[in-house]
């Protein structure tokens, strides 16, 4: 028999007993679920921001003046912002416009985060985010104003060969 068949096959075994014995990190999605910690946040001041899941949009209607940033800062990237006129009286925005945040086009760079000067947009570690409609994916300020319930059931366990779960 050919030698590199030989030493191939004995490589291929060592690298499978190797793998027997690591803990698995796949989960029986969607009996099993994540809890992922935080979400991505970014403040203007100190100019920094904090690793975390970027998720879908957390949107603080009350800090919120309508100054269309985070719609300039998505325009080139995936143009998913669109500014829409809202009901009511808000005194931090006079004009009365907030973000509308198509989740079909968005790639989650976190971009309109970093450029919110007011700190009223954040990521959240939410990451279901399907439908069945595309009309669906468009959420309006509203719903972007209300807070994700935690799914996560899971939690992921760093350590030298990787990370686990329970």
């Amino acid at each position: 028999m050919n030698i590199k068949l030989i030493t191939g096959i004995l490589g291929a075994f060592a690298v499978g007993l190797r793998n027997i014995f690591k803990r698995r990190m796949t989960l029986r999605y969607p009996e099993q679920k994540l809890d992922i910690e935080s979400g991505y946040t970014f403040d203007a001041k100190s100019n920094t921001g904090s690793a975390g899941f970027k998720g879908r949009h957390i949107l603080y209607t009350d800090k919120c003046t309508g100054c269309s940033l985070c719609a300039i800062a998505c325009e080139n990237i995936a143009d998913c912002i669109d500014m829409v006129q809202v009901e009511g009286s808000w005194p931090t925005n006079p004009k009365n416009i907030m973000p509308q945040i198509d989740y079909g086009r968005c790639v989650f760079c976190g971009f309109c985060v970093d450029a919110c000067p007011f700190d009223c947009l954040f990521m959240t570690p939410e990451y279901e985010l399907s439908a069945t409609d595309k009309r669906k994916l468009v959420h309006t300020p509203f719903q972007l104003a209300v807070f994700p319930e935690k799914k996560g059931d899971v939690q992921l366990i760093p350590d030298d060969g990787g990370a686990h779960h329970d």
